[in-house]
């Protein structure tokens, strides 16, 4: 069972990805969209988002994209997905029941389990990932060929 919401998966693949193959220039969304077989357009207020956390730092101009924004040692799991969950509004979601049962018994345990988990997640670094990817050999290097369009 996987308790992280699709946006934050993704979140953390993406900053693993740019990791990996932000040398010698910045990865275009695109490049990102492509290895992870989804929309360009799908990743960039997620992308955003991570630049406004100061996880990924955005470039600009025609060989522009994103590159991580400070060392991959210093990035934790924990830090990418409080990212993604903080660009993530809860305007749609339904209100919190209001009983005692709630705020008494069912509402302290759900914020323990998700301290322990996203504690868990702060000790895992971006370095971690990359390494345990280059180890396993994730990305098939035909798909990281250079794009010359203008």
């Amino acid at each position: 069972m996987i308790l992280l919401s699709r946006r934050s998966l993704l979140a953390i693949a993406a900053v693993v990805d740019i990791a990996l193959h932000a040398r010698p220039s910045p990865v275009a969304a695109k490049h990102l969209a492509v290895r992870h077989n989804l929309p360009p357009r799908h990743l960039e207020t997620m992308l955003q988002a991570l630049v406004r956390a100061g996880i990924l730092k955005g470039v600009r101009g025609p060989r522009g994209g994103y590159e991580i924004a400070k060392e991959r040692r210093r990035i934790t799991a924990g830090d990418i997905v409080r990212a993604a969950m903080a660009s993530t509004g809860e305007d749609s979601m339904p209100p919190i029941p209001e009983s005692r049962l709630v705020d008494a018994v069912v509402g302290p345990m759900v914020v323990h389990a998700g301290s322990s988990f996203l504690r868990e997640l702060d000790a895992v670094t971006v370095d971690d990932l990359c390494r345990k990817a280059d180890s396993e050999d994730v990305f098939d290097d035909a798909l990281v060929a250079a794009d010359f369009t203008i």
